[in-house]
């Protein structure tokens, strides 16, 4: 410690051993001075960040339907007669799901299905007979060349606007199957609320669903028997009906029969699918016209 007094440096003591000044009183005083220059700086409360209320409620919503799809997989009666009005929400994510996979489905493996039926024509008697071995040669070339190329881009096959407005015509398409169920059986004289039988559909509907998942997988990964999932996924639909109305208890025996509201649904699921298949045809239309027009196409071959 160095002297006030004098400036000398003292190893230790009470006292200077040069000019005999009293140290700890320079120690007080220094100590004193640091104490109070030193103020330390307060600090903020740390407030654990809360996470989004929306990101809580998705991930909830979430977790609710992956059990619920599942079980629907695994007991699909038992499930859906269970389902009452508190499973809207995950029916209701079922439905949608299954309509927005169709219109994916077919953008993703639009080619693959070209492909097939232009080699289903190919097989018919009258035109295989005129073939050559070296035509079929051309053609497999052909399709080969097809599935390497990015035709999409080529053509200009917006994905937008195919998927949602595809999905869109097959929900409401998909409405209306459900309201004239709900109202056959209402002509049945089935007591229930429209969100419960609406729920018990959607429960019933999960296993078409997950056909259709199971094709867009494959449609993805271009394996061609996508199709067979798909045209499962659409034709189960003719089950889930029956399935839904027999569900449920008739309140007294003079009501339609149930092999009649059914009847008259498959009526009106056969004109639904006809105006599907009609837009979907049209949409197909556009894209092979674009394919004609398209100068980059036909310079491939």
């Amino acid at each position: 410690m160095n002297c006030s007094n004098c400036g000398h440096f003292n190893d230790g003591g009470k006292f200077c051993v040069k000019c005999g000044h009293k140290l700890q009183e320079e120690a007080a005083v220094s100590q004193a001075t640091a104490a109070s220059e030193y103020q330390p700086q307060p600090q903020p409360a740390y407030a654990p960040q809360q996470p989004n209320q929306r990101v809580r409620q998705a991930k909830k919503v979430s977790k609710s339907f992956f059990s619920y799809f599942a079980e629907g997989i695994k007991n699909p009666t038992a499930t859906a007669q269970a389902a009452g009005e508190s499973q809207f929400v995950n029916a209701l994510i079922t439905v949608i799901l299954y309509a927005l996979s169709i219109p994916i489905m077919l953008y993703v493996g639009w080619k693959l299905l070209l492909i097939q039926f232009v080699r289903s024509m190919f097989k018919l008697p009258i035109i295989s007979e005129e073939l050559a071995p070296s035509d079929m040669e051309d053609f497999n070339t052909g399709v080969d060349l097809i599935k390497a190329t990015d035709i999409n881009s080529i053509i200009h096959f917006n994905f937008t606007d195919f998927v949602f407005k595809q999905g869109i015509f097959i929900f409401i398409g998909l409405a209306i199957i459900i309201g004239a169920t709900y109202v056959a059986a209402k002509f049945g004289k089935v007591d229930v609320s429209f969100k419960e039988f609406f729920s018990r559909f959607g429960t019933f509907l999960i296993i078409p669903t997950a056909l259709l998942l199971i094709g867009l997988v494959l449609a993805f990964l271009h394996v061609e028997y996508f199709s067979y999932f798909m045209n499962f996924g659409l034709l189960s639909i003719f089950l889930v009906v029956p399935f839904t109305i027999a569900s449920f208890k008739q309140n007294g025996t003079n009501g339609l029969d149930r092999i009649y509201s059914t009847l008259i649904v498959y009526v009106v699921i056969t004109i639904v699918l006809t105006f599907i298949a009609n837009g979907l045809g049209e949409e197909a239309k556009t894209i092979i016209t674009r394919m004609g027009n398209s100068s980059e196409l036909n310079d491939l071959f």
